[in-house]
């Protein structure tokens, strides 16, 4: 793989350098986010790892940047020593795809990294998907909802883009982890996070939720603006 490391901590970075470059990959490092978004944005990367506290630009503004100012949407681990839920939330909804609290294993960050490379391919077929006021084009990854532009991380556009493949249909939270991860989780934690932040995108747009949970089961999208919203 190629790939990126943006990180500021040099000891951090030399050794992830090290590592990742000794087990045949190829390897760039960035110690801000400006350089790293120079690099990211003029290079082509197979993963990128990216510190949240970078001097200058954040890891956050880096990361929205990438995904809704140049579209780029190689996958991006998070690497913080930041470890609430909610920090997580808010990295998935600035466009990471995995999030990793510091201090972490070398080998578990390359294994992350082959998980994130060999999910990200272009899936989705490549035809417009319309529900209600609800809209996705796979071919420039826009989503429109009640006629304004939605931005959403690459994970959450995956899961949208199969509830909207067939709406009303009811998918199991093993279908909706296949979809985006190709595989299922050790825990439940991953997908109803990234379903939170999907939700509550549509609803800031939208000014309602059209996803519906089915306890027990999994979550169906049901454009309907008379039920209550659940996570």
């Amino acid at each position: 793989m190629h790939i990126l490391i943006i990180e500021d901590d040099m000891a951090i970075a030399a050794n992830l350098y090290d590592f990742l470059e000794s087990h045949g990959h190829s390897v760039d490092a960035a110690a801000d986010g400006a350089v790293g978004l120079h690099l990211a944005a003029t290079q082509q990367f197979d993963a990128i790892l990216l510190d949240l506290g970078l001097p200058g630009m954040s890891g956050l503004a880096l990361c929205q940047k990438l995904r809704n100012e140049l579209r780029i949407d190689t996958p991006i681990l998070m690497l913080t020593a930041r470890d609430t839920l909610e920090d997580k939330l808010t990295g998935f909804e600035h466009g990471a795809d995995d999030y990793l609290v510091k201090p972490f294993a070398l080998k578990e960050v390359e294994a992350r990294l082959s998980a994130l490379h060999k999910r990200h391919s272009g899936r989705v077929a490549n035809r417009t998907l319309e529900v209600g006021n609800l809209t996705y084009d796979p071919k420039t990854f826009s989503i429109r909802f009640e006629n304004k532009d939605v931005k959403l991380p690459p994970k959450c556009v995956r899961l949208l883009a199969l509830m909207m493949s067939e709406p009303g249909r009811v998918f199991s939270r093993k279908e909706l982890e296949s979809e985006a991860w190709e595989d299922t989780q050790e825990t439940s934690d991953t997908l109803r996070s990234h379903m939170h932040v999907l939700r509550r995108a549509l609803s800031r747009v939208g000014g309602y939720d059209p996803i519906e949970t089915v306890h027990g089961i999994g979550y169906c999208l049901t454009i309907s603006r008379d039920k209550p919203h659940q996570d």
